[in-house]
């Protein structure tokens, strides 16, 4: 499964491995859980002395392994083949298991540990996906810190029945509790990205306003600190959006606050808002003081 560079390398990363863990491998006939247990058999031999390998797993979705602390109760699973731009995710999964220190801050690892519910993650990626390993990385860390979190990484190409039955239209999608979390598809920013998807009326763009606030609600407070910054620009457009949708209005009294409202949205454009947004908030700022 590996070539001998890959092998020298991750030789090389497993030598980090502190402390001893256990994959269990459920596997069925076919061509993936033979080059499943190639696999884990090649990544049990660099390191066979922190650790083993079974192959009488018995979950449903075949093949998959999961990885397992010894004296943890973590719960990280792989269902098909995590190679192509997810063999680093792998890497990480099994340095980490293995004690090895995630490059994250601390105050992150504390709040991960501190979450407090049940979390039961499933995330479908594709070995092709480029957006997929940051996703796939931060809810494997989740799980190998909080025995609360389990977090399955699912190769959709192995598993083209759950993908059809889920309608994954697009990787990565992520289910949380068997429901849909986030998801691959038209996201928020690439709905802003482009004029002919931005939201036609007051009442669109008002529910594009609740979406973003549904997404930021449904974060955890770890991922909050992390992406609220990168939110902020998508703030903006929808507001400005809220702002050209109002109709004109040839009240005096509307009209000066409306302007006002305008004015205030302009000074407070952040980096990475849409220029375009701000060139029409500007034309209507210029339309209103004509009026």
């Amino acid at each position: 499964m590996l070539d001998d560079t890959l092998k020298s390398q991750l030789s090389t990363y497993l030598e980090r491995v502190t402390l001893p863990f256990e994959m269990v491998a459920s596997l069925d006939d076919s061509v993936n859980s033979r080059d499943m247990r190639a696999l884990l058999e090649t990544i049990q031999g660099l390191r066979a002395d922190k650790i083993t390998l079974r192959t009488d797993g018995t979950d449903a979705r075949k093949p998959s392994f999961s990885l397992q602390r010894s004296g943890s109760d973590s719960s990280l699973r792989f269902a098909g083949l995590p190679l192509g731009h997810e063999f680093t995710s792998l890497v990480l999964a099994l340095l980490w298991t293995g004690g090895h220190p995630p490059k994250v801050e601390q105050e992150v690892i504390d709040q991960i540990k501190a979450l407090e519910g049940d979390f039961t993650f499933e995330v479908y990626m594709s070995l092709s996906c480029h957006n997929c390993p940051d996703g796939v990385q931060a809810l494997s860390l989740m799980a190998v810190l909080n025995p609360r979190v389990r977090t399955t990484v699912i190769e959709g190409g192995a598993f083209q029945q759950e993908v059809t039955e889920r309608e994954i239209m697009a990787v990565p999608m992520v289910f949380l509790n068997g429901e849909m979390f986030s998801s691959g598809r038209q996201t928020i920013e690439e709905i802003l990205a482009k004029e002919s998807n931005w939201p036609k009326g007051l009442d669109s763009a008002s529910a594009l306003s609740e979406r973003l606030a549904s997404v930021v609600n449904k974060m955890p407070p770890w991922a909050q600190e992390e992406l609220l910054p990168r939110l902020v620009p998508r703030r903006w457009d929808i507001e400005t959006l809220i702002l050209l949708s109002q109709t004109s209005n040839s009240d005096a009294s509307f009209l000066y606050s409306y302007l006002k409202a305008i004015e205030a949205q302009i000074s407070r454009k952040p980096d990475r808002a849409s220029d375009e947004l701000a060139k029409k908030l500007n034309d209507r700022k210029q339309n209103t003081e004509s009026e």
